[in-house]
């Protein structure tokens, strides 16, 4: 079987490793590099002033491209856990590692509110 990823590419450091994370990584990267393509051909099969034979041309390459680079395939996840759901951006946690860390007090500027 051949390996999933054909492009070698950097594992993230900065957050918890697991079977997602690396697969989220290898679809930004792929995001990065085909984005410009992407969009190019995106702008060409939707203007209506071209003619409609370059417009499909234009739409057939982009449904070829592989899937991975589009932007939807992307998901922000929690550098503690690695977790998709209910993720504080601005925090890049989830709820649950964002309590955790609250309150420890490891997350200046944030108080766990007392009853």
């Amino acid at each position: 079987m051949p390996f999933r990823f054909p492009v070698k590419f950097d594992i993230p450091k900065h957050s918890f490793v697991n079977a997602r994370v690396i697969r989220d990584q290898f679809k930004r990267l792929q995001y990065e590099e085909h984005e410009v393509t992407r969009n190019a051909l995106k702008y060409i099969a939707r203007n209506t002033e071209l003619p409609s034979r370059v417009r499909l041309e234009a739409q057939l390459q982009l449904t070829s491209m592989p899937k991975y680079t589009a932007y939807n395939q992307i998901r922000d996840r929690c550098v503690a856990s690695g977790n998709s759901k209910s993720l504080i951006r601005d925090f890049k946690l989830n709820r649950t590692a964002f309590r955790e860390r609250a309150r420890a007090g490891l997350i200046p500027g944030v108080k766990v509110a007392s009853w």
